[in-house]
């Protein structure tokens, strides 16, 4: 059941674009670094491709989005710099 949740929050991710590149999406750019299903819970690490991105906070919500699948309930989003 946690493998279906994770295929299927990957497959959301493989719909999610930075607008400044929109020819590769955040999960095979590599800015999606670990999805951890815990329960119903799922935390999603991620990082932008610049700090000072400006449509971060869109990012963001998309990428929170394409977590709430079919079992999940809550959705925690971090964003981190590290490594840089």
């Amino acid at each position: 059941m946690v493998k279906k949740m994770k295929d299927e929050i990957i497959q959301n991710l493989r719909n999610v674009y930075d607008p400044e590149i929109t020819t590769v999406n955040v999960y095979d750019l590599g800015l999606i670094y670990d999805i951890d299903i815990q329960g119903d819970e799922v935390e999603i690490v991620h990082t932008l491709t610049s700090a000072m991105c400006p449509f971060s906070d869109q990012i963001v919500a998309d990428i929170k989005n394409a977590g709430y699948v079919e079992g999940i309930n809550l959705v925690n989003i971090t964003t981190t710099f590290d490594p840089p």
